[in-house]
């Protein structure tokens, strides 16, 4: 059988690795049953690739279309690599070549794994960089952005001094919950425009 495994990062998805543009890839190159997983290199849950590999038998074919796509580092990539050769199973890394059971295979497979996993840091690096960086600027919201802008919070906040969360949810269409945070922020003095004696 030929199988083929493929995995998309949250780290940024880059052209390419989609899991549409590797299955095209796969199916492409042979592959006939698709594992997929959806998670971070870096974390260390891949169920279907831990199934993908107790099903996987002497004379089977794996496809990847890149390293990075199984391996979270070098060390790793190799041991599941040599693990499927001792098996008998073919690996077939796309963006390198089908990996041997020789010396010279196991050299090119730990070169090129040494660079997925520079470039996956390097990655990693730059997003904590940006991160650091997005934090310093006035407006940086972590996380998912606000659906309300200050605008609307500041309008909400106002309404709050009036009437109750319900009548002001109607009239906004601001969750109560939302509404309640809004009402904190003003509490604490962030917008000048809140009278913090109607709240007592």
């Amino acid at each position: 059988m030929i199988y083929g495994y493929m995995r998309v990062s949250t780290v940024g998805q880059v052209k390419g690795n989609s899991l549409e543009e590797q299955e095209r890839i796969l199916r492409q190159n042979g592959a006939t049953i698709l594992y997929q997983d959806a998670f971070t290199g870096t974390k260390t849950s891949r169920p279907n690739f831990n199934k993908l590999l107790d099903i996987l038998q002497e004379g089977d074919t794996l496809i990847i279309t890149k390293l990075d796509r199984f391996a979270r580092n070098t060390v790793e990539g190799i041991n599941v690599v040599q693990h499927l050769l001792d098996r008998g199973v073919r690996v077939n890394i796309l963006n390198m070549g089908t990996v041997d059971n020789t010396p010279t295979g196991k050299l090119i497979l730990t070169v090129m794994l040494g660079f997925a996993e520079f470039e996956r840091d390097m990655i990693l690096q730059r997003t904590s960089e940006g991160k650091s960086i997005a934090k310093t600027k006035v407006g940086y919201w972590e996380g998912r952005p606000p659906k309300y802008d200050e605008e609307n919070m500041i309008e909400a906040a106002m309404l709050l001094q009036s009437y109750t969360y319900r009548e002001v949810s109607e009239m906004t269409g601001i969750s109560k919950s939302t509404l309640q945070r809004i009402k904190k922020k003003y509490i604490a003095g962030k917008y000048d425009c809140y009278d913090d004696s109607e709240m007592l």
